[in-house]
């Protein structure tokens, strides 16, 4: 049996489960769902979002090896590769160190930490940063362009 067949039969079967959850959740309805989950059983969402965070597992560790596959086979890709995660990589430390962190108190009555309030920050800047970037790299292929012609 070829592995076209076997992904053929295992996605098959995660399609079926996916129906049959989905099926089991629309039969219940949206009160008693809601009823559950305030007592806290979510017994009967948790199957359909176990399964989904299963397939999105998959995709990633699927995703990533057949990467990795692509990246070996040439010396220039990897290098490249391994030069734009270093340049993430110092984006994040760039975000990071600028940021600052304070306890908030949420709507929820939680508090976010110190450390979490950073990390906000941090993902702020660094989206700023990147968004910069993205702009300037714009900018710069229209006025190469425009010289060329």
């Amino acid at each position: 049996m070829n592995t076209q067949n076997i992904i053929k039969i295992v996605s098959g079967i995660l399609g079926v489960l996916g129906i049959i959850f989905l099926f089991r959740i629309i039969s219940l309805g949206d009160e008693e769902i809601k009823m559950a989950a305030s007592m806290g059983d979510y017994g009967s969402v948790s199957a359909l979002v176990n399964l989904a965070l299963f397939i999105l597992g998959i995709a990633v560790v699927i995703t990533l090896i057949f990467s990795l596959f692509g990246l070996t086979s040439d010396s220039n890709k990897l290098k490249k590769a391994l030069i734009s995660i270093g340049l993430f990589a110092l984006v994040v430390a760039i975000g990071f160190g600028l940021s600052t962190g304070v306890e908030t108190p949420l709507k929820d009555g939680e508090v976010l930490s110190a450390s979490g309030s950073r990390w906000v920050g941090a993902g702020l800047r660094i989206f700023y940063i990147l968004a910069l970037v993205a702009i300037a790299a714009m900018g710069l292929s229209g006025v190469q362009r425009i010289l060329k012609r």
